[in-house]
């Protein structure tokens, strides 16, 4: 793990398990309130560190792939999640289709793959999660964007639970 005084760190992770589990760990420290954007090409594990997430968050079953829907919603306890794929968005247009504007006015923590795609309409990113390929594993930077990111990213500087 590396760090930076930047509200930023770096995680090294060998395999997709470790990255379930660090999603799964990471959720134990975000507010129901928190925009996340994941980033990285093809592959590189966005829905599986999304999946690990909702797991630590409670859900139980199968936490789709939103690719082709664009947006799953999902209602654990209290929590409001949105798990957005826009991969296939060709236009961010489409959002407004989607219903994105009203799903904004809800408390909600948002898990965003392909942010890029929608531009614009998006809500800005509280915390940014780049995901590489590594020879063996993935590489993650998180970037805090907001002040909820900014207290996680000391958390996870501590140790406190997460690794």
């Amino acid at each position: 793990m590396n760090t930076d005084d930047h509200g930023s760190i770096e995680i090294r992770l060998p395999d997709a398990e470790s990255q379930t589990a660090f999603g799964t760990a990471l959720a134990a420290h975000l507010p129901e309130q928190l925009v996340i954007y994941l980033r990285g090409d093809l592959g590189t594990g966005k829905t599986t560190l999304a999946r690990g997430i909702l797991r630590g968050l409670g859900h139980r079953g199968a936490a789709r792939s939103p690719t082709y829907t664009l947006i799953e919603p999902y209602e654990i306890g209290a929590i409001r999640v949105f798990h957005l794929d826009l991969y296939r968005l060709a236009d961010p247009e489409e959002l407004e289709y989607l219903g994105l504007r009203d799903l904004l006015a809800e408390t909600a923590l948002w898990l965003v793959e392909w942010p890029e795609r929608g531009a614009g309409l998006l809500p800005a990113p509280d915390l940014t999660i780049a995901i590489d390929y590594l020879d063996e594993g993935r590489r993650l930077h998180l970037t805090a964007q907001g002040p909820a990111a900014g207290g996680m990213i000391e958390v996870l500087r501590s140790g406190a639970g997460v690794l």
